[in-house]
């Protein structure tokens, strides 16, 4: 019920991709790279700021466009905090949150019918961007017990499928802020998942009954030929 919004979209989506792909590979060498030189460090994260602008901006022009403004920042609250948030301090790690969305909303687009690849990509990108996140929360903070990229993807692993063995959790704001935004992608996710295997099945046994239906049906018609045939042969 907004076209003007479809049609911006329209234009800008594969370039908001784009934008969130580089954000996402400078986001993840600036939380991986240890080495980095404070110089290439401070370039880098202008750089991850300036996209996430862009994205912010990207909102605004669209709440422009809408035809009903209250109604959009309703159905868009979540994009509004996400964009909020992040301009405090310790909430920075959560612009990543942002790129999800955009991300998500062009996978939903390139891979409507066909859920388990849409599912599959998002989960992976979901857990790929906490753990980053939670590692630049977590590493630095006193008593930390995620500090290697591979434990902030074993971490990811267990909340996301609300296994949750607890021998790695976050100890900071940010990471605890991280772990609950990622509790409720788990939830929601696994719930997708379970939908698309239970379609699944219901589709195979669906099918299996329509085929046993054509096989009863010819078989049935097998038997009238065949009553025909015998009635035929023994009135001569």
């Amino acid at each position: 019920d907004e076209p003007r919004i479809a049609a911006w979209d329209a234009r800008v989506d594969w370039p908001l991709t784009g934008l969130t792909l580089v954000f996402l590979a400078g986001y993840a060498w600036q939380v991986l790279d240890t080495s980095l030189a404070p110089g290439a460090r401070t370039a880098l994260d202008l750089v991850l700021t300036g996209i996430w602008l862009l994205l912010g901006l990207d909102y605004l022009v669209r709440l422009g466009l809408a035809r009903r403004k209250l109604r959009f920042v309703g159905r868009h609250l979540l994009d509004l905090l996400i964009l909020v948030l992040p301009m405090f301090r310790p909430l920075r790690a959560l612009r990543v949150v942002t790129v999800i969305g955009v991300l998500n909303r062009q996978l939903r687009d390139d891979f409507r019918g066909r859920v388990p690849i849409y599912v599959g990509a998002t989960v992976g990108l979901v857990g790929f961007v906490s753990a980053l996140a939670v590692l630049e929360a977590e590493r630095s903070a006193p008593d930390a017990s995620i500090t290697t990229f591979g434990e902030a993807v074993w971490w990811t692993i267990t909340t996301i499928s609300t296994v949750g063995y607890g021998d790695r959790y976050p100890v900071t704001v940010e990471g605890r802020l991280v772990a609950a935004t990622l509790m409720v992608a788990g939830i929601a996710l696994l719930g997708v998942v379970t939908a698309s295997i239970a379609a699944w099945f219901v589709g195979n046994v669906r099918r299996a009954g329509e085929q046993v239906s054509e096989d009863v049906e010819e078989v049935s018609e097998d038997v009238e030929a065949t009553r025909a045939l015998l009635a035929e042969v023994l009135a001569e």
